[in-house]
């Protein structure tokens, strides 16, 4: 039987950028401002205050990413407490922490979050008649993987 969790019509959302993305994310993000308002926003280090300054809407900030922030957004969704990660990641830059960063889109992957990596799919993302309903998210069945002998 298929396991399911139900995503409120207030999304959770985690809002990342690296360095030469952050006013692309602070733009997109003051441009959707109403929107992103009606939901509950978690940002890494300098992209969470810039986001909580310019929108005056509050937002937990975490750790920067290279500190421990990557990594923490990724803990949130293993634990069922994120619902939507958009990060606006720079691929032409080599980062010190690629490794968290690999990982946290793996796990976004994994629980199977909606995610956007640019502005475009972010836009898609964020206009979507989804985003203020409620949805049901259909949980991977992972009983084989667990349930494997090393």
């Amino acid at each position: 039987m298929q396991q399911t969790k139900t995503l409120q019509k207030r999304k959770r959302i985690a809002l990342i950028a690296h360095d030469h993305k952050k006013a692309e994310m602070l733009e997109w993000a003051i441009y959707n401002k109403t929107v992103l308002s009606r939901h509950e926003l978690y940002g890494t280090g300098t992209t969470g205050k810039l986001i909580e300054e310019h929108l005056d809407t509050p937002v937990r900030k975490l750790l920067s990413g290279p500190l421990g922030g990557d990594q923490q957004i990724g803990a949130m969704v293993a634990e069922g407490k994120l619902d939507v990660i958009i990060f606006f990641w720079d691929p032409m830059e080599a980062l010190p922490h690629d490794p968290d960063i690999k990982a946290l889109l793996r796990l976004g992957v994994v629980w199977n979050i909606p995610m956007a990596s640019n502005r475009a799919s972010a836009d898609f993302l964020l206009t979507s008649p989804l985003i203020h309903q409620e949805y049901e998210v259909i949980l991977p069945d992972y009983s084989q993987y667990l349930g494997r002998k090393v």
